[in-house]
């Protein structure tokens, strides 16, 4: 429970010891500090030539000393600084007696050079030496990682920053770089052991008896509902806090890693989300943040006070502290059962109130994939293999529109600010064709610029609804006609029969926190993007899953099962569609490209290289085809090591994919 702080206290305290000891005792236990505060600097490494040696080495965590996996000696690895325009050699020394690999997180480099065993190249092998060289064609922060077994939740991880060529349109005076991730000190393999035996390991934050007693959580009608369809609610994270510690750039939430300042300046947080399976929710409470760019990409400024990220996912955000006081960074998981923690501060050793953990989020229907629906009035005397197909006003209201004719590309400028939120739509998109006399291209949710298709969901529909009337423990949760491209088997657990676009939303637990929380539709790219053609098609995937044998996958095949490869022609403009029929977040990165997000901002899209899929919703998005063999896949490591990944071949007409 969070204590009210004294301010007598607080000054006396500060006067005659420092802030960071007056507030000790107002700090959870978890937060305890261990050192007066670390303002240290990560290790830089920069120039043409540059040596990376992987090895093993013991780092200190909170005071106790654990295992990694560390590159020069240090975890993170190093902070590789490079400028727009060069070209490098990164000479990578591997002294494991295991193969190792690195992966260039977001660089766009010949694929030989990407880093992924298997795709594009055989690998490092145990005590020997690789060179990656290639041109830096771009700017921005990005980070480098293992992509081999499990080495990345050991350790093997670092930062990038690159410098752009030209004057930067984003003014600072000082800037930090912000690794955040989760390191248990069990081996990852018993991790992943423990998951695969029982999903739900890790979860201590289940409902319990006496919280259905006091009155906590959902109410005895939601549980049974709930157990019918063998879903627990509290699983939003798969690795909790129960075995993670999360840190700031290697040091836990009891070290209190500072970021210094002098009041008045624009200081640049460079956040890395570098995290094996945790989605942070990152704010500063008393400082306003202002996003300046995401994946490394500039973007028009943003004012909020809170952003979640899914891993691998970067976001540079400018703060300008006005006053001699610390701040807190937090770094919440996304399930709430801990958080990485810093500070910034005017001098080392001072230290803010920690606030205390949040309430735990609980999975919704929508997050089930029911979010196009009103439950309350819905008639669900039919949901046993339930098809799509709208009724009453819902099918009436559109009857007869003709979608067909539409220009839904990227470059479309007759819908322009055209706002589609008070239009009942239903699914948003997902079950659009199934509206009576309505036709439209596949895959357009969202797709018109400047248009607002809202979050889908019906009028009056909230997450939580008591769905009275309704038989959920005879609903068909794995209704195949509403995915006939997925496989059938073991690995798909569910079907999404009603996935919206939610892009729009704030993240999974965020929705009411009464204060500005980033959404992907809040990011507009700040330069047009080199290629605003409308997609030639679509390709849609499904993210699934079987969360009770912990099997991942796309389309319900894992990669062991050599699923055909996805392919594109370079140069070819193609629309993905990714439709989440999970109750689990997906960070989904795609290897050497860049893509559009299709939220509504057309030549202006925000153009990242990792999306994180909210539970049963759907992300669409335009790419254009580089050659090359590519590796995509969910950048949760355990959801990948699991199966959830796939290989993009990308051959010139004319070449056929080998």
């Amino acid at each position: 429970m969070s204590r009210v702080l004294d301010r007598r206290q607080v000054l006396r305290g500060a006067t005659l010891a420092g802030s960071g000891l007056a507030l000790s005792a107002y700090m959870p236990a978890w937060a305890q500090p261990v050192s007066a505060g670390i303002a240290k600097p990560l290790p830089t490494v920069s120039g043409d030539d540059i040596t990376l040696k992987i090895a093993h080495q013991m780092m200190m965590i909170d005071g106790r000393q654990s295992h990694a996996i560390g590159i020069n000696g240090t975890v993170p690895a190093p902070l590789i600084r490079l400028r727009e325009g060069q070209n490098v050699r990164l000479h990578v020394v591997n002294d494991l007696d295991e193969e190792t690999s690195i992966h260039w997180h977001g660089l766009l480099v010949p694929f030989q050079m990407d880093g992924v065993p298997g795709i594009a190249f055989p690998g490092i092998p145990a005590r020997s030496t690789f060179t990656y060289e290639f041109p830096i064609i771009q700017s921005g922060t990005y980070w480098y990682h293992s992509h081999s077994g499990l080495q990345e939740q050991e350790g093997h991880y670092g930062p990038i920053l690159i410098d752009p060529k030209d004057p930067d349109p984003v003014q600072f005076d000082r800037e930090h770089v912000i690794v955040l991730s989760d390191h248990s000190f069990q081996h990852p393999h018993y991790l992943f052991d423990r998951l695969k035996k029982e999903s739900g390991y890790f979860n201590r934050q289940r409902q319990t008896l006496s919280g259905l007693l006091a009155g906590k959580d959902q109410p005895l009608k939601e549980r049974l509902m709930w157990g019918k369809m063998r879903m627990d609610p509290a699983d939003v994270a798969d690795v909790t806090a129960s075995t993670y510690t999360y840190l700031v750039n290697g040091y836990g939430p009891k070290d209190n890693w500072t970021a210094l300042f002098r009041p008045g300046e624009r200081v640049r947080l460079r956040f890395i989300n570098a995290s094996s399976m945790t989605t942070f929710n990152v704010r500063i409470p008393g400082l306003p943040m202002t996003i300046v760019a995401a994946d490394g990409l500039n973007v028009r400024p943003v004012q909020i006070d809170e952003f979640q990220f899914g891993p691998a996912e970067t976001y540079d955000a400018i703060v300008t502290p006005p006053d001699m006081r610390a701040y807190t960074l937090v770094g919440e998981s996304v399930d709430r059962s801990g958080m990485a923690r810093a500070t910034l501060a005017p001098r080392e050793g001072m230290a803010a109130e920690v606030p205390p953990l949040r309430k735990r989020p609980l999975a919704t229907m929508k997050d089930m994939g029911m979010g196009g629906h009103d439950m309350s009035t819905m008639d669900h005397g039919s949901m046993q293999g339930m098809g799509s197909a709208a009724t009453g006003a819902q099918a009436g209201s559109m009857a007869g529109m003709d979608h067909g004719g539409m220009d839904h590309g990227a470059g479309a400028g007759s819908m322009q600010g055209m706002d589609h939120s008070q239009m009942n739509h239903g699914a948003a998109g997902a079950a659009a064709g199934a509206m009576a006399g309505m036709t439209a291209p596949q895959g357009q949710s969202g797709a018109m610029p400047g248009m607002d298709h809202g979050s889908g969901a019906m009028p009056g529909m909230t997450d939580r609804q008591p769905m009275a009337g309704m038989d959920m423990g005879s609903m068909n949760m794995r209704d195949f006609s509403k995915a006939p491209g997925v496989k059938k088997g073991p690995g798909v657990q569910t079907i999404s029969a009603m996935p919206v676009d939610r892009t729009g939303e704030p993240g999974q637990g965020l929705e009411n926190v009464g204060h500005r929380v980033l959404t992907y539709r809040d990011l507009v790219a700040l330069d047009r993007n080199p290629d605003t053609r409308a997609p030639e098609r679509e390709i849609k995937l499904h993210l699934t899953g079987n969360m009770e044998r912990y099997m991942w996958g796309f389309d319900g095949e894992k990669l062991s099962e050599s699923p055909d490869p996805i392919t594109l022609l370079h140069g070819e403009r193609v629309r993905v569609t990714l439709i989440n029929d999970t109750m689990m977040g997906h960070p989904i990165h795609i290897h050497g490209h860049f893509f559009d997000l299709v939220t509504g901002k057309g030549a202006y899209a925000p153009r990242k290289h990792t999306v994180l899929v909210q539970p049963g919703g759907t992300v669409s998005w335009d790419v254009t085809g580089e050659e090359g063999d590519w590796a995509f896949h969910c950048h949760m490591l355990y959801h990948m090591h699991a199966g959830m990944m796939r290989v993009v071949q990308v051959r010139k007409a004319g070449e056929a994919a080998a």
